[in-house]
């Protein structure tokens, strides 16, 4: 017997959020390169230019500070791409976050977990 993977569904993470999701997202880009992302990826802002992409355990851009939850999957292989991200005010459940091939064990999790708790997201 084949065993069958479910990929993620849009927002299949979030366990509560600001008035039904009016507060806590925003529309945000993902940067040209990141690839495709599904949803519950931990995102980080690049700096200068504002855009997003998977937060890696250390960057100098500003990206390694995670800011963000990407809401559903983008395809941002070749070209920036328009996404929804969980900026605040939320619980989340960690069993539902994908992370940057970086951040491999639990201690760098919690460590994301931190910076999302500064950002008003709340990993339970």
């Amino acid at each position: 017997m084949s065993v069958l993977y479910e990929n993620p569904h849009d927002g299949n993470f979030i366990l509560s959020e600001d008035d039904e999701g009016r507060l806590s997202r925003d529309n945000i880009a993902i940067a040209s390169g990141a690839g495709v992302l599904l949803p519950g990826t931990v995102l980080g802002k690049i700096s200068a230019s504002g855009k997003f992409v998977p937060s890696p355990l250390t960057a100098t851009d500003g990206s390694e500070a995670a800011a963000a939850i990407l809401v559903g999957r983008v395809d941002a292989a070749n070209a920036d791409a328009h996404a929804v991200g969980v900026m605040r005010h939320a619980e989340v459940n960690r069993f539902g976050l994908l992370y940057d091939h970086t951040v491999d064990d639990d201690a760098k999790k919690s460590a994301k977990w931190d910076q999302l708790r500064a950002a008003g997201i709340v990993v339970r």
